[in-house]
């Protein structure tokens, strides 16, 4: 089965596209965000797939990629225009390149015009169309920087993407008003920069009359995506916790293993936010664990102490990952949630308190 999840970046407004073959355990992301990385390889491992390739649209300004970083890793190789001037990429993508995913394959359209190396990669039935910032949703990429042009653009959109089935999908490199998706009918239709009978002519004067300020990151953004994302010094970010071997869930909660926390609970405060009743109930508790049940975590956090790391605690997982979130709010770092709760503790047969045999 082809698997496809559309994730979104907050502070850039950018599209990350995940596209897998769940028999094969193959997939490739377009578009992903440096700062996301985290996030998409969570979501990679929950879905059973590896990272074959990342696909950069073109050379971003206002989002650095994570292309270099998911190489380094996860080993997934790095696809990118020819005419892009990166430096750095595995794969040098010309017009009707394919790129493979397990059976499946998105074959590479060259839609130059927002800058010289735009690509647009439409999946192999035509079905589905990622279009960067060559083609928005009503919209398109601006072309005053980057070898920005035009008419290159008009051409690229009216050769490339108009002449895709009108029933083609296309997913764009950003939006900045909620939208997620259009068509190749919608967009001929209604697009009010190269919709309907907008001449080239048309075109050109509408672009070069938009008066934007310059992307905010492009100083920053477009230096390091000329090196697949790269930073300077070439050291990955020391951002992953060192107190335990934790996982990172696609939820964004880092969570730890029972055979770890059983070995090590001497050197953690173990927090466990259920209520009373349950502290005492037939689960039982981990021993040595502090009750604070979490309704009242908010308002009690100076309570939980602060000289070791912390693993929160519940039934299931779930109110757990929320005292997470809660403590980390309150500035407490070294924090993660119980995977599976004390039903996978029994389940595992660690030791409890109390409980019942059952």
């Amino acid at each position: 089965m082809r698997i496809f999840r559309q994730l979104f970046d907050q502070e850039s407004s950018t599209y990350t596209y995940l596209l897998g073959d769940s028999e094969q355990g193959e997939a490739l992301l377009i578009d992903p965000v440096f700062e996301q990385a985290r996030r998409d390889i969570a979501l990679l491992n929950e879905l059973g797939l590896t990272l074959k390739t990342v696909l950069d649209t073109h050379c971003h300004a206002d989002h650095v990629t994570s292309a270099w970083l998911l190489r380094q890793r996860v080993g997934a190789q790095i696809g990118v225009s020819h005419k892009s001037g990166i430096v750095g990429a595995d794969r040098l993508l010309k017009n009707g390149d394919t790129i493979h995913f397990g059976k499946y394959f998105v074959e590479v359209r060259e839609t130059p015009g927002h800058t010289d190396g735009c690509l647009t990669y439409v999946l192999d039935d035509e079905s589905m169309a990622f279009t960067g910032d060559a083609l928005l949703i009503r919209g398109c990429g601006r072309t005053d920087f980057q070898q920005g042009s035009a008419g290159d653009l008009y051409r690229s959109v009216k050769s490339q993407i108009f002449s895709l089935p009108e029933t083609t999908r296309l997913y764009p490199g950003h939006d900045y008003n909620g939208l997620t998706v259009t068509s190749v009918a919608e967009e001929k239709s209604f697009n009010p920069r190269l919709g309907g009978d907008i001449s080239e002519a048309d075109f050109r004067g509408y672009m070069d009359n938009l008066g934007l300020a310059h992307p905010r990151k492009i100083d920053v953004a477009v230096p390091a995506n000329l090196r697949c994302g790269e930073p300077v010094d070439g050291t990955l970010p020391d951002d992953e916790p060192s107190w335990a071997p934790l996982t990172y869930t696609f939820a964004g909660v880092w969570e730890i293993d029972a055979l770890w926390l059983d070995e090590h609970r001497a050197q953690l405060t173990v927090l466990d936010v259920r209520e009373p009743a349950e502290f005492d109930g037939p689960l039982g508790h981990i021993e040595g664990s502090l009750l604070l049940p979490l309704g009242e975590l908010s308002e009690r956090v100076e309570e939980v102490p602060r000289d070791k790391p912390i693993v929160s605690v519940c039934r299931a997982g779930g109110r757990s990952a929320q005292a997470t979130v809660l403590l980390k709010r309150a500035g407490v770092t070294d924090v993660a949630n119980l995977s599976g709760g004390m039903l996978r503790w029994r389940a595992q047969a660690y030791p409890v308190v109390g409980g019942s045999e059952n």
